[in-house]
């Protein structure tokens, strides 16, 4: 079932913070120092279908300067409310094993439910439903002016929580995930970052997705002080074909968004 939500588009916001001179303003490296909350909240959209937006939410909190938690979760309308779902529910936690000045480098691991609800599907729907673990790292060096950051990823995802020794053709995948993003403050008002991620499939069953996937992300952020930004982005999936070229004209056209973080 498709879901009536721009999950790629929310996990490109999910991905921002801030760690140079500002508390909160969409850096790739954020961790939230110990005690703290953050909140960010996205709203997006796709260009080839406006009438369908995703309402997105991460909550997290600093347990230590070197090691954070986080929920997320999103919310899927479309046609004015004809359709509706509760797309994605997940948890996150991070832990920063290099915390230099400049360098960072930390490791990860998620779960995430999605869909929850679906228009016209039971809760957790057994039909519907797909799980999925991540284990990963993140790195980066971090200056006042600019960060580079990277990441790769391992994927698995399958219909039940804990299915981990299945080889179901049809909802056992394990993929990679590689990115790289830039962050560049351009004064103490404005920043830009810019993000690509390629995806691949690892199992050889399923041969349209095995060939891979690219997605591209590009932000404007405002902040409105040390600890608050608004944020404006779009971001583009390009799918490779069966004669090897990236299709960058596909029906899903463009995603755009807004967001709002806040570390408090």
């Amino acid at each position: 079932m498709k879901k009536i939500a721009l999950t790629s588009l929310l996990a490109v916001f999910a991905a921002a913070g801030a760690n140079a001179a500002n508390t909160m303003d969409g850096n790739p490296l954020y961790m939230p120092a110990k005690g703290h909350f953050y909140s960010e909240t996205t709203l997006g959209s796709e260009t080839s279908n406006v009438n369908e937006f995703a309402l997105g939410e991460t909550f997290g909190y600093g347990i230590t300067d070197r090691l954070a938690v986080s929920v997320k979760t999103s919310l899927g309308e479309a046609d004015w409310f004809s359709g509706n779902a509760w797309n994605e529910l997940g948890a996150d936690l991070t832990w920063r094993v290099i915390n230099d000045k400049a360098w960072k480098l930390d490791v990860r691991g998620a779960f995430e439910m999605a869909p929850v609800w679906g228009d016209h599907a039971a809760f957790l729907d057994k039909e519907n439903t797909e799980y999925m673990w991540t284990a990963g790292v993140r790195g980066g060096y971090v200056t006042e002016d600019w960060t580079l950051a990277a990441h790769a990823n391992f994927i698995y995802t399958n219909d039940e929580a804990f299915n981990w020794g299945s080889d179901d053709p049809v909802w056992a995948n394990h993929t990679l995930n590689f990115g790289v993003a830039g962050h560049w403050t351009m004064s103490d008002t404005w920043s830009t970052v810019v993000s690509a991620d390629y995806f691949k499939i690892m199992d050889h069953y399923n041969d349209d997705a095995n060939k891979g996937w690219w997605e591209m992300s590009l932000g404007l952020n405002m902040n409105i002080d040390d600890t608050k930004y608004v944020g404006a982005y779009l971001t583009k999936i390009m799918e490779r074909e069966a004669g090897g070229y990236l299709d960058v004209d596909d029906a899903n056209g463009y995603g755009f968004g807004v967001k709002f973080g806040i570390d408090f």
